[in-house]
């Protein structure tokens, strides 16, 4: 074993972080270590902020204490910028490449595949755009994009700037009530003339339903044409599918710190910078690396995922009561997305005759934090634009995502609180409605 404090030699590989954060180790990435143990007054219990259940894990994860050691440790030895050649800069670069390696281990691609990006919507927007822009010259006239209608904003977004400013062709192909992408009709848009990318998230972000990206994959090969496949909501809770050309992630949804994104680009994928760009993450995104975020997302990624077996079974079931329960107390509400093939933290529900603005900030003030509206904007008041897509009922909506350590005991105390509270509202909405025809 060789052992040294300080600043190890350029060609050694550093375990990080270590049992001990002074003794820089040769060996396997640090992905092979465990992460500390939470402390007994916080095992089994959900995150809170005074009293608060924190139940919004799909916009953000809290930072996973693996995480959370690495961050701590890497502002001491990373931050440093990478791309200097200074005994400071070269520790930066190492500890960034080992982070590069576990990651691209952890979602099965070569580290010189994978980039660090400030977010992920960055990274979509690089994906999509650099994808269309690398292909549009062999169209020959404008291009065209196919993606489901249920994709994150993010995309959406991406391809309704290339429509405005370069003319492409956009068709978002429908999906099922459950949330589903319908294969036939997302084939038959790939094999469209002068197609150059399609969009497909593995798992929908707002209701949990997986998305058949095998079967999408194989129309795209058999097509020609690159797939961008979204994993934001399913890295860190499910294996990353095959068959990508593109994959985008955040690592704040599974525990990272925010700030950290990926963009993987397979070996063979065309790509083009589509933004004025340096020598940076093989000039595909520019700026410099946070690495200390990025060092700790590794560690939080490869802690989550060495802890999925166990934690995602205690979170289905958890899931899966509240998919029962909420039909059964609530009167007319609805349980959106498939009560199978789903996220193991996500669950969507609906109450008529109630706001969802006011209904989160009932169960806000009663102690839960939960989310309402399209789940991937900035405006929360934005009616969701997957329920309408399902044909749902759009307003009057929580969804429920579940932390990695939450209890059954404070989803037991959700249930119990939210017909009252639904009551509430609905009585508000009523007085409201009969003053106003008064």
């Amino acid at each position: 074993m060789q052992c040294w404090h300080g600043v190890p030699p350029a060609s050694a590989t550093i375990r990080y972080p270590g049992p001990c954060y002074q003794h820089r180790v040769t060996g396997p990435p640090s992905r092979a270590l465990p992460g500390p143990a939470l402390a007994p007054e916080r095992a089994g219990r959900a995150p809170t902020v005074g009293n608060v259940a924190y139940f919004d894990a799909a916009s953000a994860e809290p930072l996973h204490p693996s995480g959370r050691e690495a961050l701590l440790a890497a502002l001491d030895d990373g931050w440093a910028d990478p791309a200097r050649l200074h005994r400071e800069g070269r520790r930066a670069q190492l500890l960034l490449e080992q982070a590069r390696e576990t990651v691209a281990a952890e979602i099965g691609c070569r580290p010189d595949e994978l980039s660090f990006t400030s977010s992920g919507t960055q990274a979509v927007h690089l994906a999509v755009l650099g994808a269309v822009q690398a292909r549009q010259s062999a169209a020959r006239g404008p291009g065209h994009l196919a993606a489901s209608a249920v994709e994150h904003s993010s995309v959406l977004n991406a391809a309704d700037w290339l429509a405005r400013r370069t003319g492409t062709a956009v068709t978002l192909t429908s999906v099922d009530h459950l949330g589903r992408a319908d294969v036939t009709e997302f084939a038959a848009a790939v094999a469209r003339e002068r197609t150059l990318l399609a969009c497909l998230q593995s798992a929908n972000h707002e209701v949990g339903t997986l998305q058949p990206v095998a079967e999408a994959a194989a129309a795209c090969h058999q097509a020609g044409v690159p797939l961008l496949v979204d994993v934001a909501a399913s890295a860190g809770r499910l294996p990353v599918p095959d068959g990508w050309s593109l994959l985008a992630a955040s690592a704040r949804k599974w525990g990272g710190p925010a700030g950290v994104g990926l963009l993987a680009v397979r070996k063979g994928t065309r790509w083009r910078e589509p933004f004025p760009s340096d020598d940076r993450e093989n000039r595909r995104v520019p700026g410099f690396p946070n690495v200390p975020a990025i060092l700790a997302a590794a560690a939080a990624l490869t802690a989550i995922n060495r802890e999925r077996a166990v934690s995602d079974t205690a979170l289905r079931a958890l899931v899966g009561r509240v998919r029962s329960e909420v039909p059964r107390t609530v009167p007319d509400s609805v349980v959106h997305g498939d009560p199978d093939a789903r996220l193991p933290h996500i669950v969507t529900f609906s109450c008529l005759y109630v706001d969802g603005e006011a209904l989160v900030t009932e169960l806000d003030r009663a102690g839960f934090s939960v989310s309402s509206g399209s789940a991937c904007v900035a405006d929360t008041r934005q009616p969701s634009h997957v329920l309408a897509a399902m044909g749902a009922l759009t307003h009057g909506n929580v969804r429920v995502s579940l932390p990695r350590d939450v209890s059954a005991a404070s989803v037991s105390e959700f249930l119990e609180a939210l017909p009252p509270i639904v009551a509430k509202v609905r009585d508000t909405v009523r007085t409201a409605n009969a003053a106003a025809l008064s």
